[in-house]
């Protein structure tokens, strides 16, 4: 072998060493961090997925790691053995960068588990349901994530716009009708009005829909997005407050027409094909339907004695609102949990939070920090293993372990336990329900 070759070789097998190396560190790095995450999401109970979540083909992977570092949630993935894992499932929101981001296809997004079961509206992937020319998007088909709401407003519109017969418009018949003006109906809302195509827009509250009922200061995007006839929207962190305020402005600069304080009673398809929508108002007739009210709507009730009283809510718009009260929240979630740290941050409060396990489980860490941080500083008491049995005028009954009971004193009572898919609503309007048991 010449002396050329024998140089050419070891440089060779230097310039290997030099990229391998750091290679190697960092991946061991990632392992040993994915390891402790999988230790904390075993004892938080973070590693069942609460809906969607990521499922890895570990024949495809090839354990690069590009979706580990682009969510920009808490090690949803991590590397484990080489491959990429599902870590933290639970903290999964549905951004799908991860699945963008596998140049193998080795990631999809499902909904449920093989032993927990998800409900959805049935849809085709133009967002259609099984009732032609009706469809649904955002929260109500699964997708709490706002700039995925975005995202299914802007792809359900173009859809409908590509099968729209343009020319002689029935009389008193909108080409569509959009229920809800929340993410996804004002992005559907703001596309028709991109498009030239005749809409009404029905919100039984106010623009922004269940987005409103968030704690003051909740952080509710993530990304930028792009909005039709004014721009983009939104940086990586941007408060309730702000969020409200920006779409009032796009209403206003883009002309966007909204009729709030509607509630809809019903959708029914007449004989022509065209659709009827019947409100707590007038009617309205439209050739096509855009559901898009999210599932929030309904909160899950408690099924106990004393809850239909007035000190009972189930959103919290103003903390401020409530001083020198004693305060209980009911749930274990991160809504739940954000609400009692605004409620604990107000002068003369007493704030209890009564979650039914002996530990949180599917919360943001952020979340998970702050509430210790309240509890060693006394401004928050956790109730563990508790639930309401009755709610009186100025106590609470609670259940310990299911057994006997305790009474603590209280003024209002915050219950944030899940909300329920409208069924009812969904099966008078023809739309079927399905369950999920881990499909993408």
């Amino acid at each position: 072998m010449s002396h050329d070759t024998l140089l050419i070789a070891g440089l060779g097998a230097l310039l290997a060493t030099a990229f391998t190396i750091p290679f190697v560190r960092k991946t061991r790095r990632a392992e040993t961090r994915s390891q402790q995450a999988n230790i904390e999401a075993l004892e938080y109970g973070l590693h069942v997925p609460a809906s969607l979540h990521p499922v890895i083909d570990t024949t495809l992977c090839i354990g690069i790691g590009n979706c580990v570092k682009v969510c920009p949630e808490y090690d949803v993935l991590g590397l484990v053995n080489g491959q990429a894992q599902p870590i933290k499932a639970a903290n999964c929101i549905g951004h799908g960068l991860c699945e963008r981001s596998c140049p193998v296809d080795a990631i999809t997004l499902v909904f449920g588990t093989e032993e927990r079961g998800v409900h959805l509206p049935r849809v085709k992937a133009n967002f259609e349901t099984n009732v032609p020319g009706m469809y649904v998007i955002g929260e109500l088909g699964g997708i709490g994530l706002i700039r995925n709401a975005f995202a299914q407003g802007k792809q359900c519109v173009e859809g409908i716009a590509s099968e729209i017969r343009r020319g002689s418009k029935a009389t008193g018949i909108v080409e569509v009708a959009i229920i809800g003006a929340g993410p996804a109906g004002l992005a559907a809302s703001l596309h028709c009005l991109d498009k030239k195509i005749s809409f009404v827009t029905l919100e039984k509250e106010d623009i922004g829909g269940t987005v409103r009922h968030y704690p003051r200061k909740k952080l509710v995007m993530t990304e930028p997005i792009k909005v039709p006839g004014y721009g983009t929207i939104g940086s990586q962190e941007i408060v309730k407050e702000k969020l409200i305020d920006l779409w009032t402005d796009v209403v206003e600069r883009t002309g966007l027409e909204v009729v709030t304080g509607c509630t809809v009673k019903g959708v029914a398809k007449d004989a022509d094909g065209a659709f009827t929508i019947l409100t707590d108002g007038e009617s309205y007739r439209a050739q096509r339907v855009i559901l898009a009210m999210g599932r929030r709507g309904v909160p899950r009730k408690l099924g106990v004695p004393g809850e239909d009283s007035h000190r009972v809510m189930y959103s919290l718009r103003e903390p401020e609102a409530y001083q020198g009260n004693s305060i209980l929240v009911v749930g274990g979630g991160d809504s739940a949990i954000e609400a009692a740290l605004s409620l604990s941050e107000q002068p003369g409060n007493n704030v209890r939070i009564s979650y039914r396990s002996d530990a949180f489980s599917r919360i943001k860490q952020r979340n998970r920090e702050r509430v210790d941080d309240a509890v060693q500083r006394n401004t928050l008491e956790i109730m563990w293993t508790t639930s309401p049995r009755e709610i009186r005028p100025h106590e609470v009954v609670l259940n310990i372990n299911g057994g006997e009971a305790m009474s603590v004193p209280n003024d209002h009572t915050f219950v944030f336990i899940g909300g329920e898919l409208p069924t009812a609503f969904l099966k008078h309007c023809g739309v079927e329900i399905d369950a999920k048991f881990g499909e993408p």
